[in-house]
C-alpha cells in the first residue's frame, strides 16, 4: 500500500479498509464507525463550502472533546484546507488575535464551546445541537477531491512567544506523514487498539492521538476533563491499550495513590511527552501497567509532535541513572538529523539541541519569528554555526534551534532543561532540574518544582514547591542540605495541594513563580 501523503489520506485509507466494521471514535457516549465519521465530516465540509461560497483556505476550530470537534477537524482536512484549533478555555482576546494572525476564512464553533467568544473577527459557522443532529443523517454530498499535497499546510498551532504575542507554527502534510509512517508501526497500532486522547487540540500530541489511531484502523477514545483527574479509572473502564499524556497525569495518579501494582492490565503501550518524565513516576507507572511498554518521547511543536524516543527496559534495575533523575529522551527518529552546539556554536558533548529533517516545520507563520531560531552549519571553515538573520530564504538545510539543553549518556540524549532554566546563583551554575530530582527522592514527595525569584539585591533566589505526604518543609530542606551544595538549596519551600498547570497539563512555572513571590508565600 502506498503511504498516504495527507492527513485526510491517512483517514480515508482506513475508511476504505474498515467502513462500518470498526469504530473510529468514542466520545461523550457517542460512538461512530469509520464510515459514519467520514459521512459526518463530509456533510460538515459541504456546509463550510456553502457558508463560504467555496472551499476555504484556513479554518478555525472552536470546539473541544466532542463529536463536533473531531468531525470539524476532518471536514477541514477533507477540503484540503488548513485547520487552526482554538481552545474554548483560552481568553477570547487571545483567540481573536490568533484568528487575525492566521488569516482565517471562517471559524467552526460548537454552540456549547463558544461562551464569551462573540467577537471573533471572521465569520462563524455555529454548530447548534439541531444542526449537529442534521449532520449525522441524510445523503452524503458530493465534494471535490482534496487538492492538498505534501507541501501544503495541514494545521497551524500557536505557541507562547517571548514577546507576549502567540507565534504561529505551520506544519505540512509531509511533516506529519513522515511522523505517522514511523510511529504507527512502532507502536503496533491497528484494529482492536484503543487509543487515549488526553490532549487538547491546541497541543500537537493530539495529532498523534487522532491520526495514529485513524491512520491504522484503531479506535480513538476521548476522556472528559474529569476523567483526566482519574486516569487509572478511565483506562480500565474504557479498556485503553495505548496511552499518551504529559507526565503530570502520572503525577496526579501517583498523588491519589491510584498507581497500585497491576492496576492497569489492559495497557500495551504507555507514551509520555511534553515535559520531563522522572524515573520515579516512570517506575510507579510501569508497576501499575505491567503488560505495557513505556516510552519517553520528546519534540517541540516545530519538529512535528515528537522526534526522539527512549524505550525503558522491562527491568527497572537496568534503567539509566541520570543526574537530574529524568528518563532520557533517546535517539532521533529516522529521517531526522541533530547537532549539539555549545554557547559559541561549535559541536559539543553538552549544549543546545538543533534539529532538521523531514519533520522540521517550514518556518513560522510570521517570517520575522524565524530570525535567530535557525542556524547554518556545514562543519566546514571555522566549524562554527551561524544564526539565521532572515536575509536569505529559509531552506531544509537550516537547523532549528530547540532551546533545549541536552547531553549524552550511554548512547541516548538526556534532556537537561531549557537554556533559560540554567542560571547563576552566587556565581555558580545551577540546573533547576537537579534540585527537583533531589526533592523527588525524599519520602512522601510526589511532585516538585523549583523556580528562580528575584531578591531585593537583584540576585536570583531559589524557591521550591512540592506536593505529597511529606511533612515539615524544614525537614526536607535539611535533607537537601545534606545532598546539595548550599547555593543549590532553595531559600523557601512550600507545601501545596497541587502544582499549577497550564492548558496543556504542564507545570505552569509563571503561575508558580507568582504564587511563591506573593507575600503570603514568603
Amino acid at each position: 500500500m502506498n503511504t498516504p501523503s495527507t492527513l485526510y489520506g491517512w483517514f480515508a485509507a482506513s475508511v476504505a479498509a474498515h467502513g462500518d466494521r470498526h469504530t473510529a471514535l468514542e466520545v461523550a457516549g457517542d460512538r461512530l464507525t469509520y464510515a459514519e465519521l467520514d459521512a459526518t465530516a463530509a456533510r460538515l465540509a459541504a456546509l463550510l463550502v456553502a457558508e463560504h461560497g467555496g472551499a476555504p483556505a484556513r479554518v478555525g476550530l472552536l470546539a473541544a472533546r466532542s463529536t463536533a470537534a473531531y468531525a470539524g477537524y476532518l471536514a477541514v482536512q477533507r477540503l484540503g484546507a488548513t485547520v487552526v484549533p482554538l481552545n474554548p478555555a483560552f481568553p477570547p482576546s487571545r483567540n481573536a488575535t490568533i484568528a487575525r494572525d492566521a488569516k482565517l476564512d471562517l471559524v467552526i464553533a460548537e454552540e456549547s464551546a463558544r461562551g464569551g467568544h462573540t467577537e471573533l473577527p471572521v465569520p462563524v459557522v455555529l454548530l447548534t445541537p439541531a444542526r449537529l443532529a442534521g449532520l449525522r443523517t441524510g445523503e452524503v454530498p458530493a465534494l471535490p477531491e482534496p487538492t492538498a499535497g505534501p507541501d501544503d499546510l495541514a494545521y497551524v498551532l500557536f505557541t507562547s512567544g517571548s514577546t507576549g504575542r502567540p507565534k504561529g507554527v505551520p506544519t505540512t502534510h509531509g511533516n506529519v506523514s513522515a511522523y505517522l509512517s514511523h510511529v504507527i508501526p512502532r507502536y503496533e497500532l491497528g484494529p482492536g487498539a484503543r487509543v487515549s486522547q488526553a490532549f487538547d487540540l491546541t497541543f500537537d500530541p493530539s495529532v498523534y492521538d487522532m491520526f495514529a489511531a485513524w491512520g491504522s484502523g484503531a479506535t480513538l477514545v476521548v476522556p472528559g476533563k474529569k476523567d483526566l483527574l482519574s486516569p487509572v479509572r478511565f483506562i480500565n473502564q474504557q479498556r485503553i491499550t495505548h496511552w499518551n499524556s504529559v507526565p503530570s497525569v502520572a503525577s496526579i495518579a501517583l498523588r491519589l495513590r491510584a498507581l497500585r501494582p497491576g492496576a492497569m492490565p489492559t495497557l500495551r503501550w504507555s507514551l509520555f511527552c511534553g515535559e520531563a518524565l522522572t524515573l520515579t513516576h516512570a517506575r510507579a507507572w510501569q508497576a501499575a501497567a505491567p503488560h505495557s511498554t513505556l516510552e519517553n518521547t520528546y519534540g517541540p511543536t516545530e519538529t512535528t509532535i515528537t522526534c526522539t524516543e527512549f524505550r525503558l527496559p522491562a527491568d527497572p534495575e537496568t534503567w539509566p541513572r541520570t543526574s537530574n533523575g529524568t528518563v532520557p529522551i533517546g535517539v532521533l527518529y529516522p529521517g531526522q538529523e541533530y547537532l549539539v552546539l555549545d554557547e559559541d556554536g561549535r559541536p559539543a558533548d553538552e549544549g543546545e539541541l538543533c534539529v532538521r529533517g523531514t519533520q522540521r516545520f517550514p518556518g513560522y507563520l510570521d517570517p520575522a519569528d524565524n530570525v535567530d531560531r535557525f542556524l547554518t552549519f556545514d562543519g566546514d571553515g571555522d566549524g562554527q554555526a551561524r544564526p539565521y538573520d532572515g536575509t536569505e530564504p529559509l531552506t531544509a538545510t537550516h537547523w532549528y534551534r530547540t532551546g533545549d539543553r541536552v547531553t549524552w549518556l550511554d548512547g541516548a540524549l538526556v534532556h537537561l532543561g531549557r537554556l533559560d532554566r540554567q542560571l547563576k546563583v552566587r556565581g555558580y551554575r545551577v540546573e533547576l532540574g537537579e534540585i527537583e530530582a533531589a526533592l523527588l527522592d525524599q519520602p512522601g514527595v510526589a511532585e516538585a518544582a523549583v523556580v528562580a525569584l528575584r531578591a531585593q539585591d537583584g540576585e536570583a533566589q531559589l524557591a521550591a514547591a512540592y506536593t505529597g505526604t511529606a511533612g515539615d518543609p524544614e525537614v526536607l530542606l535539611d535533607a537537601l542540605r545534606e545532598r546539595l551544595p548550599g547555593y543549590m538549596v532553595p531559600a523557601s519551600l512550600a507545601a501545596l495541594a497541587e502544582l499549577p498547570l497550564n492548558a496543556n497539563g504542564k507545570v505552569d512555572r509563571a503561575a508558580l513563580t507568582a504564587l511563591l513571590s506573593a507575600p503570603a508565600a514568603a
